[in-house]
């Protein structure tokens, strides 16, 4: 390996990487800029070298302490700001010889008010390392600032980050041995979501070509209309001029107005169908018909989905250290939610894509670390793909495994999931037991 930083020549600029885990990357490269409310602009194309070696900051957003229950400190020490439109690429140390290699966009979730692209746990290296595949992180606007339209903002900003953030990948990938032709997105929860419904988008056929649906809650998307609504009544007026603590002190308003809503109040922020650039919500099951063909879909989810929400609910927790049948009724309602924002809508996707002419495979999670009162739980597939010892010591959801056994336990997960990255098939069946499931639909 030189000792000297890697330079990638792409199109839009001259970017000084750096090496990582014995692997060349770029990190916090802007790929759009936005003022407040506003539509992202692309980042337009400039001469001079730029330094792609640290993190670009997160999305601002309200902390939620629950959330450290399962995930621990994964934001510390982060900067956070509104000029956030950044994205990071993981490649080979052998990216400019060979033929040009799978690219995997990752969407990270977070119910579209938490988290960032690069937290240390998403690490692609454990993929870029084995399976020689270029990665792209992305961190886009989050919660009041991308994901609720109201009197002084269009809906759906962030969803169209994450498009100027495709357009990126089309424009420049080639320059860190990725193959533009070849992009696969990969988002979980809220991330898987947002995947989803970039496919409904005019032009996505150019950006993409396959997603990896992770725990995606389809089961919350339709039907949204009268919550956002309220939600934005809630928060008006909201000028684009406020001071950022004010739009933040804002967003538990609108969570409060979404509560009457069920289910759907437990991720008040998402897409918003009609408005830009989604179709009408009963125009959307139509549209992903249409475009079936063109696509090719690998979605699931973990076998115990909504045991990470009662598990960081200190009410519910104490559910599960009553005498039965407290616990006992408790997961049946884990269950049954589970199936209805998660599994059922994933099946239902894979079915219909299925029958539209598209292929789709639909896999199960079921793995269950040792010593952890989360179980199969909703996250407990991201150490499979991602991350290294050193960032998931910290993490409650591991329970006691240790991670020479979680990172062989996903090397297989990794495999078929490059496998699918390439050519958009698997096998008819998989059977890792503990591990993993596959059908194809």
């Amino acid at each position: 390996m030189a000792d000297s930083a890697p330079l990638f020549l792409t199109p839009d600029s001259p970017l000084l990487g750096h090496y990582h885990a014995g692997l060349v990357r770029a990190s916090g490269i802007r790929y759009a800029r936005a003022a407040r409310f506003q539509p992202p602009v692309d980042e337009p194309a400039h001469p001079d070298l730029r330094p792609a070696t640290a993190p670009g900051p997160a999305c601002p957003q309200v902390p939620d302490p629950a959330l450290q229950e399962a995930l621990g400190p994964a934001l510390a020490g982060r900067i956070f700001d509104e000029d956030c439109l950044r994205l990071t690429v993981t490649a080979p140390p052998n990216y400019q010889t060979g033929p040009a290699r799978p690219v995997l966009v990752w969407i990270h979730g977070g119910s579209y008010v938490s988290g960032a692209g690069d937290l240390a746990f998403y690490d692609p290296a454990p993929l870029v390392r084995e399976q020689e595949l270029v990665v792209v992180a992305v961190s886009y606007r989050l919660g009041m600032l991308g994901f609720l339209g109201h009197q002084h903002a269009p809906a759906n900003l962030g969803l169209l980050d994450l498009l100027s953030a495709l357009r990126w990948v089309q424009r420049n990938i080639a320059a860190f041995g990725g193959d533009a032709g070849c992009v696969t997105l990969l988002g979980h929860s809220s991330g898987g979501d947002a995947a989803a419904h970039l496919m409904l988008t005019e032009g996505a056929t150019k950006l993409f070509r396959r997603v990896i649906l992770h725990s995606a809650p389809l089961g919350l998307a339709p039907g949204r209309a009268r919550m956002t609504r309220a939600m934005a009544a809630a928060v008006t007026p909201l000028l684009p001029d406020a001071p950022l603590a004010q739009v933040l002190a804002a967003q538990p308003r609108a969570e409060q107005a979404a509560r009457w809503s069920g289910l759907k109040a437990g991720m008040p922020f998402g897409v918003q169908y009609g408005a830009f650039p989604l179709p009408p919500e009963a125009e959307a099951n139509a549209t992903w018909q249409s475009v079936a063909a063109q696509f090719d879909v690998l979605i699931g989810t973990t076998a115990d989905e909504l045991r990470f929400f009662a598990v960081i609910a200190p009410r519910l927790r104490r559910l599960l250290t009553l005498p039965r049948p407290a616990p006992a009724l408790l997961q049946a309602l884990i269950t049954a939610g589970s199936r209805r924002i998660y599994v059922g809508p994933a099946a239902v996707f894979a079915r219909r894509h299925a029958r539209a002419g598209g292929r789709a495979y639909l896999f199960t999670v079921p793995y269950h670390p040792p010593g952890s009162d989360f179980g199969g739980a909703h996250t407990i597939d991201l150490p499979l793909l991602f991350g290294s010892a050193a960032a998931w010591a910290p993490v409650p959801l591991l329970g006691e495994a240790a991670w020479p056994e979680v990172e062989a336990a996903g090397r297989p997960v990794r495999q078929f999931w490059a496998d699918f990255a390439r050519t958009g098939q698997l096998p008819t069946v998989v059977h890792l037991p503990g591990i993993l499931e596959v059908q194809k639909a």
